[in-house]
């Protein structure tokens, strides 16, 4: 079996939703950019919108925190993602501006049960908030999905409450 995702696969518990493009969770509302057509959506553990290419060798992840929310540094929580991959490899890491933000953007090398993966993440930070994107693919396939991906995040921007 090809290891695609950064968690399990597993049922979420939290009462999520997209519509028109915009992610409604309990606590925050956000834009994305276009979701292609030829990825399917799946429930993959910590995430609030998970899709997959068919046959799975991609992977697309977006996840909001707002509870027990740390206010602490970008590269502390990208750190966090990494957990559960080993042999880790960064191969690049910058700062750019998103919705209005900082974000860290960066590109890893790195295993999940052994399977090497290339890995594209990105953290932001807003209103009381922490967002986190990324992207899986095969290691050397990494720039084929990478446009899908950097219009996903391209796509955000946090909504007003109602």
């Amino acid at each position: 079996m090809v290891v695609i995702a950064v968690g399990l696969l597993a049922s979420g518990c939290r009462s999520v939703s997209l519509q028109d493009g915009v992610v409604y969770t309990p606590d925050t509302r956000y834009r994305v950019g276009p979701i292609p057509a030829d990825w399917h959506q799946v429930n993959l553990k910590d995430s609030d919108f998970s899709w997959v290419t068919s046959p799975p060798a991609y992977a697309f992840w977006v996840n909001s925190t707002c509870k027990a929310y740390e206010d602490v540094p970008l590269v502390a929580l990208n750190r966090q993602l990494l957990i559960g991959f080993t042999d880790v490899q960064k191969l690049e890491q910058r700062t750019d501006m998103l919705d209005g933000r900082d974000a860290l953007l960066s590109h890893y090398i790195a295993k999940v049960d052994g399977v090497a993966r290339e890995l594209g993440l990105v953290v932001v930070k807003k209103d009381g908030c922490i967002y986190d994107f990324a992207y899986v693919a095969p290691v050397g396939r990494y720039p084929d999905r990478l446009g899908q991906f950097q219009a996903l995040v391209a796509g955000f921007q946090t909504e007003p409450q109602k």
